[in-house]
């Protein structure tokens, strides 16, 4: 174990599987197990999931179209992505204990859930500000926020969280530079780490200020109903539609705190002090909830959807049509309809939020 006492040194950076055995915290069958059973279960739902939410975002020509649903595929991608990279290095390093990687394939690897993670909270973020312009600025909203800038945004949003990702294997690693390593993570330097941390804790906080903003809008909503009551159908309606929005949104900011919050506690106690092997175990089961975010994302952010939902009834009973061998399907028909109306809605919903406002 010298080396492992040698490392924030980066003296033995060249000696890379023995150094990687440090960082393999579980050590016991049961904890490996358990570790592998989690990131299974989370993962394989994680995938299936955002796999369908794409097939339906980009199967219907009114939702591909939105930018709403453009930043909802790009969360969904970023998830997909991410289940798939983490657990693929998580598991085959503190599982199976596999050391044969080079320092730069290890560094890849580790770029990758960089990416798939941070692009994830990226796109929540811009889902935020797209929550956050409709109910602030709705009468200007189909003029702010167009097709074309809501790709534009997600090229600059992709492009900076590879350039993010890629700059430990572009030299700025404690082994390249002789400087102090982390913790946590093999041959990555404190200083990046710090930086990573402080990137997604800005955007975990410009999340929570968006989405606080849209739930004080909602109570406003509510509030100006309450006061008048001659529209009643309109006014019943909107404020079902903003008692739904602030649920969902208090799950949204639930899920973001309890799935993060322990990592990155960990993460900066980390760049402060030393860690002790028990809180490192703790570090690698507490990785899996970010995982969990990822496999929550789509139900909280899609399913929710009356849109994305109507349109799984109708891909659900189209294969339940197929297999019964039967024409037509009135369930199916009904929930095509619903979706082409939900979307005629959407409009009229912001229409109103420009009255009330």
């Amino acid at each position: 174990m010298d080396i492992c006492k040698t490392y924030e040194n980066a003296s033995k950076c060249s000696a890379n599987s023995k150094l990687m055995e440090c960082f393999m915290v579980l050590s016991t069958q049961a904890q490996k197990i358990s570790i592998a059973t989690l990131c299974g279960l989370f993962g394989t739902l994680c995938i299936f999931e955002n796999s369908v939410v794409l097939y339906l975002i980009f199967s219907s020509p009114g939702t591909r179209r939105k930018p709403s649903y453009i930043f909802i595929s790009s969360l969904a991608l970023a998830d997909l992505l991410a289940s798939i990279i983490f657990v693929g290095s998580f598991v085959n390093f503190h599982v199976f204990n596999e050391t044969d990687s080079s320092k730069e394939l290890f560094l890849l690897k580790l770029g990758g859930v960089n990416t798939s993670f941070t692009a994830s909270l990226s796109s929540l973020l811009l889902t935020a500000v797209d929550r956050y312009v409709s109910i602030s600025r709705p009468s200007e909203y189909k003029l702010l926020v167009t097709r074309k800038r809501a790709w534009a945004a997600l090229g600059v949003l992709w492009a900076m969280c590879v350039t993010t990702a890629s700059l430990p294997i572009l030299g700025w690693n404690c082994c390249t530079l002789n400087s102090t390593c982390s913790e946590l993570f093999p041959f990555v330097d404190d200083n990046y780490l710090s930086s990573w941390v402080c990137l997604v804790m800005v955007l975990l906080g410009c999340i929570v200020y968006a989405y606080t903003h849209v739930l004080w809008r909602a109570h406003q909503h509510v509030a100006y109903m309450g006061k008048h009551q001659a529209q009643v159908g309109k006014q019943n309606t909107r404020m079902r539609m903003d008692v739904m929005l602030a649920k969902t949104l208090v799950m949204v900011l639930t899920v973001l705190v309890l799935c993060w919050s322990p990592v990155l506690t960990l993460m900066i106690y980390s760049i402060f002090a030393k860690l002790t092997n028990h809180l490192r175990k703790v570090f690698a089961f507490c990785s899996v909830l970010c995982l969990l975010n990822s496999m929550v994302n789509p139900i909280i952010y899609a399913l929710r959807s009356k849109e994305l939902f109507s349109s799984l009834r109708a891909v659900f009973f189209r294969v339940k049509r197929r297999l019964r061998g039967t024409d037509d399907s009135p369930e199916a028909d009904s929930a095509h309809k619903s979706s082409v109306v939900e979307t005629v809605c959407e409009d009229e919903v912001r229409g109103a939020d420009h009255e009330a406002s």
